[in-house]
């Protein structure tokens, strides 16, 4: 059909002239335009009834944030651990074994403190631990021997890395000589007695204790000295130093402490009693001259008696006298 036959007019050929100089064609539109036009109408329809993206499910851990922070903390802790225990095994195994950690001589041993004791005695202690590795070395049992030397009070021992052992000791200071049997031993405070100094070349200068036996328990030395260290303090005291003029002390019956004077004119057995030690060897320095004066043979001394001295004492008992060292009345014997 022709556009003359639709309008019943025919149309300017000028008209269709221009409209095919235009581009414009009486021929359909090809099928592929068609087709691209069907598709952007389905696209735009499709859009208009698309539905909002169904959301994804993310699954949550069963434990909260806080919880999972902590375990972390506690698995790189426990990490750590393992990894210093791994370390130090491996340290251990080569502080066992290597060969650099072993006492190789005496050399290798510092001893500090000896003065009086045998050094001898010391490394018959500790010598049982040349050619050991220093970690096996028992300090505390090597302590507790080295203490059960009589002139040692208290011992430190110690580990020096690689291989070396240092040991101080603090020795037990001497009060005075004891005499058990014939032996002649020194003494501490305590009751302690220690022997004679290794060291020759130190020097002391104390009066001799009798009445201590070898077979008396710690306890009862101990007794003992602790009178001796009174009647040390009091003849010692407001500068007197009399301790300096006796040259025994006899303890052998605590109710009467007997001291053995160097006097010029010769020794003197001075009875003391159990207290006031001071005032009676006074009494004995101001009036010794006097007695030697009455006296030939003065031997002892007894001042345990108010108001009264009973002369040579110990002497057959004809030869007693009693004297007074200045006009007072008699008084009863009473024992101080």
């Amino acid at each position: 059909m022709s556009l003359t036959d639709l309008t019943g007019q025919d149309e300017p050929r000028s008209s269709v002239a221009s409209r095919e100089g235009a581009g414009y064609s009486d021929r359909p539109p090809s099928r592929a335009v068609q087709l691209n036009a069907l598709d952007d109408l389905d696209t735009e329809d499709e859009s208009q009834f698309l539905r909002t993206p169904k959301r994804v499910s993310v699954r949550r851990s069963p434990l909260p944030k806080k919880a999972q922070n902590q375990l972390k903390q506690v698995l790189i802790i426990a990490a750590v651990v393992f990894a210093l225990c791994i370390v130090s095994l491996a340290g251990y195994r080569y502080g066992i074994h290597a060969w650099r950690f072993r006492i190789d001589s005496s050399d290798n041993i510092e001893i500090a403190g000896v003065q009086n004791a045998a050094r001898a005695q010391v490394m018959d202690v500790v010598g049982a631990d040349i050619g050991r590795n220093i970690f096996f070395v028992p300090l505390d049992e090597r302590k507790k021997q080295l203490e059960t030397i009589p002139w040692i009070e208290s011992a430190t021992v110690m580990r020096l890395l690689p291989n070396r052992i240092a040991i101080h000791v603090q020795e037990r200071t001497p009060a005075a000589f004891v005499q058990m049997g014939s032996k002649i031993s020194l003494i501490d405070g305590n009751g302690v007695v220690m022997g004679m100094p290794a060291n020759r070349q130190i020097k002391y200068s104390f009066p001799v204790i009798q009445g201590i036996t070898e077979t008396e328990p710690l306890s009862s030395r101990a007794a003992s000295m602790k009178i001796y260290n009174r009647l040390v303090r009091e003849l010692d005291s407001e500068g007197g130093h009399y301790l300096n003029n006796l040259s025994e002390v006899d303890l052998s019956d605590p109710e009467d402490v007997k001291v053995t004077a160097n006097d010029p004119g010769g020794a003197v057995v001075i009875h003391l009693g159990n207290a006031n030690f001071l005032a009676s060897y006074k009494l004995y320095a101001a009036h010794v001259a006097e007695w030697r004066q009455q006296f030939q043979n003065l031997q002892s001394v007894d001042l345990r008696y108010e108001g009264q001295i009973i002369v040579n004492p110990d002497a057959n008992h004809n030869t007693q006298q009693t004297v007074a060292p200045k006009p007072l009345p008699v008084a009863r014997r009473r024992r101080r």
